[in-house]
């Protein structure tokens, strides 16, 4: 394990990232990366992400996104990412884990948490090598982020402040979702119990769509079957990001970033972006949304759910006060970034960003100047 410097990252401030870390183990074909972005609020908590393609950037731009959404939740952690760069379907897929855990197992100021890639089950022999981990399962005394769709019940809340503000209606109200896994699949479920109706997904073989509603048991279901959404019986199959341009009232990007860019974002079609996944919309997209009178509601205000319960399981709190705390929490936060978005004429994310700077130089400055 290596501690590599980090100055020459463009995003390299006085917030952090405070150690960048790399993992290598040619026996078992390891390589990972924990990025401890800040931890003025107390030691950083943040996902670790399984695939084939992460990057040292891609993971300190995500732990940068940990570093706001713990501050905006107020939670006593600061902001920190991990990534194993492997498939997760691999054969190997234990022993990368593991090996993973053993290799961090000394960096007490890093919590891992599950994220693309990890669940339950990974976050269980992140414990048993490395001493630590949330989202563990209920056998465990954990509370699995998965099961409980932590993460998708926040979405559902900031979709109800949209709605409270005149944004959307969401009785009757049409949703797309990109990604149907630990946060898509929750997501529709909860919007559906507001009366919203899922009438697209997308996933990693394709998407389909169906304007009469697609069942999302029934979705599931051909999924586990299958391993992916175009299986699904009914409707049509989309071609490429084709998603993007359907006619709908929520699109829940809740897979990988940047999913949203400038190339693309004239295109969208719906009203309202729930940011599901981590940085899924880039700052040039995000300004072409706001220009077009889209409204996307920051991935470190609406998604922050898991994180929200992992602090509560990690404080030995229980299922139920994890989700009071969440609904309290992303209530609270997304009609004040609605509400200063609009008063000051900014980006919803500008506000956020706002708020969660003052909130991270607030913690800062308890700190001893060295």
């Amino acid at each position: 394990m290596s501690e590599s410097a980090f100055a020459h990252f463009a995003f390299a401030d006085e917030v952090g990232p405070e150690k960048i870390v790399t993992v290598h183990e040619p026996r078992c074909g390891l390589e990972g990366i924990v990025v401890i972005d800040n931890s003025a609020a107390g030691p950083t908590m943040g996902g670790i992400r399984m695939a084939p393609d992460v990057t040292v950037e891609e993971v300190c731009r995500l732990a940068r996104a940990m570093t706001w959404k713990n501050a905006m939740a107020r939670l006593r952690h600061g902001g920190g990412k991990a990534g194993i760069r492997a498939n997760p379907r691999t054969a190997n897929r234990e022993a990368l884990i593991r090996q993973f855990g053993r290799a961090i197992r000394q960096l007490a100021d890093y919590i891992p948490a599950p994220d693309m890639g990890t669940n339950e089950t990974a976050m269980a022999w992140i414990r048993d090598e490395g001493g630590r981990s949330v989202g563990l399962s209920r056998s465990l005394g954990g509370i699995p982020l998965d099961q409980t769709g932590s993460t998708g019940f926040g979405l559902a809340i900031a979709a109800e402040v949209a709605e409270e503000v005149g944004v959307v209606t969401l009785e009757g109200a049409t949703v797309s979702i990109q990604g149907f896994g630990n946060v898509g699949r929750p997501a529709a479920r909860f919007l559906e119990e507001r009366g919203a109706r899922l009438v697209a997904v997308t996933d990693l073989d394709g998407a389909v769509h169906d304007p009469d509603g697609i069942d999302i048991d029934e979705l599931a279901a051909t999924m586990d079957a299958t391993g992916g959404v175009t299986a699904y019986p009914r409707g049509r199959r989309l071609e490429g990001d084709a998603f993007l341009d359907l006619d709908v009232d929520f699109f829940v990007p809740a897979a990988r970033p940047d999913v949203i860019d400038s190339g693309n974002a004239s295109r969208a079609g719906c009203r309202v972006v729930l940011q599901g996944a981590n940085i899924p919309v880039t700052p040039a997209g995000e300004r072409i949304l706001h220009d077009r009178g889209i409204l996307s509601i920051p991935d470190f205000v609406a998604n922050a759910g898991g994180i929200i319960c992992g602090a509560v399981e990690y404080a030995g709190g229980s299922e139920r006060q994890a989700f009071e705390r969440i609904e309290d929490t992303v209530r609270g936060n997304t009609r004040e970034v609605l509400e200063r978005s609009r008063a000051e004429g900014c980006l919803p994310r500008d506000a956020a960003m706002s708020i969660a700077r003052r909130r991270v130089s607030e913690v800062m400055a308890y700190r001893r100047a060295d």
